[in-house]
């Protein structure tokens, strides 16, 4: 890999659409629990002061009440969307009370596992759809799973630049309309972003460890580091592992990203098709839904993907729907840990290099992918999560096994070619600094953040839940002196009531029932 792509950011170089590279959109989705200053995960219910759960733009939550989901809209400087970011998080701080964040991926200090609330959005049928979802993944996988945190990364291409990237393609893709020369470019953007994952977590994987609370009685592989905590000694990102973002019901669910057509007709057939497992559990007893279906998956939410095509929804529409009409608009990168060391989970640096990451499997070659591919860039990915620092580690290339060293030598040379010439376009060095900093990383897995967590648990001699509620009160105390201004807060506050006036008008037009709503939002499935 890496020769086309340093082919073509050179030819970008020589043309004025180079300057469109300034302006790559991004927007982040950071997850956070709620916590209770001892370091249980809270109870109550999310915050008024926050508004509406359902409509407010940029302060939601996932599958808990006690889940925050804080989101920035898209940005197209790094800068700004940080700022954002902060912003957000200094907001939440000032109406939490005594409650914190927590800061880490892995989850806090756990009740049972009926105990752990489910989100609640409202009386609307959209809100009790979503809730409706929620409850059937606690049927299907356990509550206590839901509670691992992640930051979803969403990026895109400015619109400037497509026509010029069109004219850098073969001649086959420089036929297609706009819209279809963008979807394949995501699509060809995916399959080489799934094969190379293992290096953002390697690099950025900060979950090695888990607090034993989070385990329970489940039978596990890890091995015991104290007395609080479990891990694995070269694991990365335990997050992605087999008891975090999996499901052993979706092993057989092999999803193609060769073409947009193959994308949506395997996951069509996962959402329509029931599977026995889920069947077992029943959709609705005593007139409460368990979960909206019992197929394989219920909605394409429940996919669990290191990485998604995207676009926006309209008001009813389904996302497989949106695809197929109007084409990829973005691209959700899922596979990133929440950094315990950063307030933010995310930082400039990360940024940059993911930026990078994402420029390179754009422009680079991407064949398409057959079974064998696929089984290797699984397998590949499990081996980083669980073993990503082992010295010697090896990984499955179609020509055979290579050294993550080597690959990943090869990979950050090609990286660090994007780097240099976004170097030029912003001034500075900060760019090749970065792709520096990680190939220092894979040559010294100690300076990796997973390598940094188990070490600093050891210094001082603590738990993971000790050792992340530490961190979780530091970076309370820094938002807590940092208060927003009086401008600041009235525009939350606006933000704040708009969403929960919005929440009533949806709630008042709705003129079905739930069921009858169902059906006809699972019809469109069978309509694609």
């Amino acid at each position: 890999m890496s020769k086309l792509a340093i082919q073509r950011i050179k030819q970008l170089s020589e043309t004025g659409a180079f300057q469109h590279l300034r302006h790559l959109q991004r927007g982040i989705e950071k997850e956070s629990l709620r916590i209770s200053p001892d370091g249980m995960l809270a109870t109550t219910e999310h915050p008024k002061a926050l508004g509406s759960a359902l409509t407010h733009p940029k302060i939601t939550t996932d599958f808990s009440e006690a889940l925050l989901e804080l989101i920035t809209p898209v940005h197209s400087s790094i800068n700004s969307v940080l700022t954002e970011l902060n912003d957000i998080h200094r907001y939440v701080y000032s109406q939490l009370d005594n409650e914190l964040m927590w800061t880490a991926s892995m989850p806090c200090a756990l009740p049972e596992d009926s105990k752990i609330p489910v989100a609640q959005f409202g009386s609307s049928n959209v809100a009790k759809m979503k809730s409706a979802y929620r409850v059937g993944l606690g049927n299907r996988y356990g509550r206590t799973m839901q509670t691992i945190s992640g930051i979803h990364y969403n990026f895109s291409i400015p619109e400037a630049l497509w026509p010029h990237l069109q004219n850098l393609a073969s001649d086959d893709l420089k036929v297609l309309s706009a819209q279809d020369f963008k979807t394949e470019s995501y699509f060809h953007l995916i399959r080489n972003f799934r094969r190379v994952s293992w290096l953002l977590t390697y690099l950025y994987g900060s979950s090695p460890a888990v607090c034993k609370s989070f385990l329970k009685n489940q039978p596990h592989n890890l091995e015991e580091l104290n007395d609080g905590s479990f891990y694995l000694p070269y694991a990365t990102a335990l997050r992605m592992g087999d008891f975090g973002y999996q499901s052993n019901a979706q092993n057989g669910l092999q999803v193609c990203y060769n073409t947009i057509d193959n994308y949506i007709q395997t996951l069509k057939h996962a959402i329509i098709t029931e599977h026995p497992e889920y069947k077992n559990i029943g959709v609705k007893e005593d007139s409460q839904y368990q979960q909206l279906s019992s197929a394989l998956l219920q909605i394409e939410n429940e996919f669990y993907s290191t990485i998604r095509p995207k676009r926006v929804t309209e008001s009813g529409e389904i996302p497989l729907g949106a695809l197929q009409q109007r084409g990829v608009e973005y691209i959700e990168v899922r596979c990133i840990d929440v950094n315990p060391y950063l307030p933010m989970g995310i930082d400039e640096d990360e940024i940059r290099f993911i930026d990078c990451l994402m420029l390179f499997c754009l422009l680079d070659e991407s064949p398409k992918c057959d079974e064998g591919d696929m089984k290797r860039i699984d397998e590949n990915f499990k081996t980083v999560v669980n073993f990503g620092r082992k010295p010697g580690l090896t990984l499955k290339q179609r020509q055979g096994d290579v050294s993550l060293q080597g690959w990943g030598t090869n990979l950050l040379d090609g990286i660090e070619a994007i780097a240099q010439y976004m170097d030029k376009l912003h001034g500075g060095d900060d760019y090749s600094r970065v792709c520096q900093d990680q190939k220092d990383k894979l040559n010294n897995p100690e300076l990796t953040p997973s390598a940094k967590v188990l070490a600093d648990m050891g210094k001082k001699q603590q738990s993971y839940f000790d050792f992340a509620l530490d961190l979780s009160k530091q970076h309370q105390q820094s938002y807590i002196h940092s208060p927003l201004t009086g401008d600041e807060l009235d525009y939350f506050a606006t933000a704040r009531d708009l969403s929960n006036q919005r929440r009533e008008e949806i709630e008042q037009d709705d003129t079905i029932d739930f069921d009858e709503y169902l059906v006809n939002f699972y019809q469109q499935y069978h309509q694609l």
